[in-house]
């Protein structure tokens, strides 16, 4: 790549993020620290921490964002260890199915873990008809573990980004450290805490910092939950109050300032960490292949993993297809009604139109300026490359409630971005650019890692017979990486037609409510609502796994859409 071309689109792709992502966020704490005369004060903040509701809110966020990943790592952690090292039955095949939880958005599942857990759920259900429970002493699960019903929608949620990032860690690891250690009589247990957990830190640490900023922001699933003591919730119902109450802004700096300290942390600590991560010798494999017991047994773990975190789906689909499920383990009638009544209700069609529009342009973009991202990352040599990268890979470790709480605050009337409400306050360009900036990073990657993969011969073999940059782009290059930028493509259109926090902060007005938002909303209609809600989670369960079918068939890596 001409070093001209490489600058300047390395100044296009920094001045959109300087625009659109990094203006947005840092506004945000500019308006916590800047009173109504314009003046620096640090009254705001100071107020969030000695107001005992806010600062119940960020403790509980705090501690939903530690436990969710204290338990993601323990689901995540021993299943990496056991691909890792052991050959198994079925071993591929549970691999991919372990992956699953990654087709539904949290809050979408705990529609159907609210009827399981319910006090005539299917659960309760089940413990009266083996003898466990006294019909007359029921348990509402949901009111006395509200907290821990969230942690474990979470962790159900979030453990194959973690489990990624950790697989793709330990492949990279060198096994003639652990044969060293196993020749010298290292045991198996300490060979695991002396040598495998210290060099898989920077896989651990990058997964894990995502699964708590993810869950230390979740809305989502708290608001499903009704459990508004919780930072997030409590800056979703301070909009209402946006342009008199400087109390929304103090809470997302903080928010923000957090979860920027986590991820700095972690980049610090182990963003250089390539101590025995060099690529594995050929021929040295350290997998060994079980049989019998101990293969089951692998197995079962997987599968067990795998049945524990279906549940949200199973729930959420036989909601969709009960006529009545009240005091019984499944539902006593089945039905499609409630899909043909979701695609006449006045929200649920709009919402999938807005949702096609909103995220189709979204998608394009994050493609066109992917691919020219990554060109100047892998084809060219000028300084900064590598922080361009790093840059593009921000917004995953910032809260999307962040940047949709910017995007809303400097869209209002005598704003900078009040240009992109629409005719009737559409929010359509604010969701737009939220969508393709929150989503670029997996278009990065993938293109990124098909132009690592591909050999630059071919082009330079292209522009030396005389074809031009663009002409060597679209018959060699794009050609070559296709099925990596489709890849990318897919996830990024996927996750933006079920992004949470953008879609309930920006869309305002029912007119332009995209999937997600129409879901929420559903929620609270009486009568059937919570089916309604659920068909349409269903029908986008279904489009997003097989999307990310799709991306990993046309060459999604194990882990590299989910790394820091």
């Amino acid at each position: 790549m001409k070093r001209g071309n490489a600058i300047a689109v390395t100044a296009g792709v920094s001045l959109l993020f300087a625009v659109f992502f990094i203006y947005p966020a840092l506004s945000v704490v500019g308006e916590a620290f800047r009173d109504q005369d314009g003046n620096f004060t640090f009254a705001f903040v100071a107020e969030v921490f000695r107001n005992p509701v806010y600062v119940e809110g960020l403790w509980n966020a705090l501690l939903l964002g530690v436990a969710s990943t204290f338990v993601t790592l323990l689901i995540a952690f021993p299943l990496a260890l056991l691909s890792h090292r052991y050959d198994f039955m079925g071993r591929r095949i549970l691999g991919a199915l372990i992956l699953i939880p990654l087709v539904l958005p949290p809050f979408v599942g705990a529609i159907g873990v609210m009827h399981i857990l319910s006090v005539t759920g299917s659960l309760n259900s089940l413990l009266i008809e083996i003898g466990l429970m006294d019909p007359a002493k029921r348990i509402d699960w949901l009111a006395e573990g509200r907290f821990w019903g969230i942690v474990a929608m979470n962790a159900l949620h979030l453990y194959p980004i973690l489990y990624m990032n950790i697989a793709a860690s330990l492949s990279n690891l060198d096994p003639a450290m652990e044969q060293a250690a196993e020749n010298l009589g290292c045991r198996p247990a300490r060979r695991l805490f002396r040598i495998t957990l210290p060099l898989a830190m920077p896989g651990i640490f990058a997964g894990s910092s995502i699964v708590f900023i993810w869950s230390f922001t979740e809305l989502g699933v708290p608001l499903v939950f009704n459990y508004s003591r919780v930072a997030p919730v409590q800056v979703f119902h301070g909009i209402k109050d946006l342009g008199g109450n400087p109390a929304p802004y103090a809470l997302v700096a903080v928010i923000l300032l957090i979860s920027a300290l986590v991820f700095g942390l972690t980049k610090f600590l182990f963003g250089r960490s390539t101590s025995g991560a060099q690529p594995r010798p050929k021929g040295r494999d350290a997998e060994k292949k079980l049989t019998g017991l101990n293969s089951l047994g692998c197995a079962i773990i997987f599968a067990t993993v795998f049945v524990v975190a279906s549940i949200p789906h199973a729930g959420v689909v036989m909601l969709a297809f009960s006529d009545n499920w009240y005091d019984s383990l499944t539902p006593i009638h089945w039905t499609i009604a409630h899909f043909q009544e979701a695609l006449g209700d006045p929200l649920v069609v709009p919402s999938i139109e807005n949702s096609l529009f909103y995220a189709g342009i979204a998608t394009g973009i994050a493609v066109v300026v992917g691919l020219a991202i990554a060109w100047v990352v892998v084809r060219s040599d000028i300084r900064g490359r590598n922080v361009l990268d790093a840059l593009v890979m921000l917004p995953l470790a910032v809260p999307g409630l962040v940047l949709a709480f910017g995007y809303l605050a400097l869209s209002q009337e005598g704003k900078p971005l009040h240009f992109m409400m629409g005719v009737g306050g559409s929010p359509a360009l604010l969701l737009i650019a939220a969508y393709a900036v929150r989503r670029l990073p997996y278009v990065v990657r993938a293109a990124v890692a098909g132009l690592q993969q591909s050999n630059p011969a071919m082009e330079e073999a292209a522009r030396s017979l005389g074809a031009g940059s663009w002409r060597t782009l679209r018959r060699i290059s794009i050609p070559l990486i296709g099925a990596n930028v489709a890849a990318g493509a897919i996830l990024a259109f996927a996750f933006a037609m079920l992004e949470v926090s953008d879609s309930l902060i920006l869309a305002q007005q029912s007119q332009h409510y995209p999937i997600t938002k129409a879901i929420y909303t559903l929620l609270s209609t009486l009568g059937n609502g919570h089916e309604l809600a659920a068909a349409l989670g269903t029908w986008a369960m279904v489009f997003l796994g097989i999307a990310i079918v799709g991306a990993t068939a046309l060459g999604g890596k194990k882990g590299g859409l989910f790394k820091l």
